[in-house]
């Protein structure tokens, strides 16, 4: 399936500046708050990791993020601590066509790794990087720095806007997606139909798949 390089207009060229301060402001009263109140949650998702396997308790992401500014963001670790270094070997087992990894039973993944996945525990550090700036709480997921170098004009597209945590590719299809440019044309119909209603709806649709466990 070809995806042809067409002029992206964010928002369908509306003047959105104003629902952008009130986006900003969103992520940053929610990742706070989200920060406060799920600390035990976090404390004690930082001691099962720590004491059930070897190696770090975050895993630190390499990211590019708007307009290709790199930046290190913070996951719960879910694999084992050389899982880097084994991912050449597990290339010809990639599901996903296109400069991304995807692997939907991943021999690296630790126990607790696997239980945070399901219910996208492991994510929860991010909110950190919501509050830095770094992240929205909604965006197009951001690629890590050896996937952005082998992106074409069409994938780079994608870093139009400030990437997030949770996106359309997230709640819509993610588990059928297998194409890297179907997940893009998923991001592209977000960038150019944002709103503040469509970062809530997609909020709304995220919950409901950490609750019913179906994030890995």
């Amino acid at each position: 399936m070809s995806h042809s390089l067409e002029p992206l207009v964010f928002a369908g060229g509306r003047d959105v500046r104003p629902q952008l301060a009130v986006k900003r402001a969103i992520d940053i009263i929610a990742a706070g708050l989200g920060i406060v109140f799920l600390a035990p949650l976090l404390i004690g998702i930082m001691v099962a990791v720590a004491t059930t396997s070897r190696g770090g308790i975050f895993y630190t992401c390499h990211w590019v993020g708007l307009g290709g500014r790199r930046f290190d963001g913070y996951k719960f670790r879910t694999m084992v601590a050389d899982a880097d270094a084994q991912e050449a070997d597990l290339q010809h087992l990639n599901e996903m066509e296109g400069p991304a990894f995807k692997l939907t039973n991943d021999p690296r993944i630790t126990p607790i790794g696997r239980f945070l996945r399901k219910y996208s525990l492991d994510e929860l550090p991010q909110l950190w990087s919501v509050l830095k700036g770094d992240l929205s709480l909604v965006g197009p997921r951001p690629p890590r720095v050896h996937e952005y170098a082998q992106f074409t004009d069409f994938q780079r597209q994608k870093l139009a806007v400030q990437p997030g945590i949770t996106c359309l590719w997230q709640v819509e299809g993610r588990h059928r997606i297998n194409n890297y440019d179907d997940w893009v044309e998923r991001d592209l119909e977000y960038i150019r139909t944002w709103s503040l209603g469509l970062d809530l709806m997609i909020l709304f649709k995220t919950a409901g798949v950490v609750i019913r466990g179906t994030g890995i």
